[in-house]
């Protein structure tokens, strides 16, 4: 039901923000995701992940929305991170249309995605955007 997709990917957002404090890794944070989402039975898109945040787009480090290898940056203060959990009903493999911008999963299940850029204080993350 696209309710508990939503309602899930809601929940995976508020627990990533809140493992995004320092002294975590970003793997806190993935984990945080994964975690919540297939413990629902969804599944986690690992093509499209958050991103830090400053004078250009999608600027390092990646913040996956699930356990990957790699990178796995200690969370500082003075960080800016957009956290963005993907969640789907079925698959986590995704697609790209011809128009070159649409993203389906491939099995053409739906998918939910929220956002929220946060602020790493020195003691938690602020969250930047409207609340949801």
């Amino acid at each position: 039901m696209v309710t508990e997709l939503l309602k899930t990917t809601r929940e995976c957002l508020v627990q990533a923000v809140a493992a995004a404090v320092p002294g975590n890794r970003l793997r806190d944070v993935a984990e945080a995701v994964y975690h919540h989402a297939s413990g629902r039975g969804y599944g986690v898109v690992r093509q499209y992940c958050g991103h830090g945040v400053g004078a250009s787009p999608h600027e390092e480090p990646q913040v996956p929305n699930y356990p990957s290898p790699g990178g796995n940056p200690r969370i500082k203060p003075g960080m800016v991170l957009a956290i963005e959990p993907m969640i789907t009903e079925g698959t986590w493999e995704v697609e790209v249309l011809d128009d070159g911008w649409t993203v389906v999963t491939s099995d053409r299940k739906r998918a939910a995605h929220f956002e929220h850029t946060v602020a790493i204080l020195s003691d938690r993350a602020e969250v930047l955007t409207t609340h949801l």
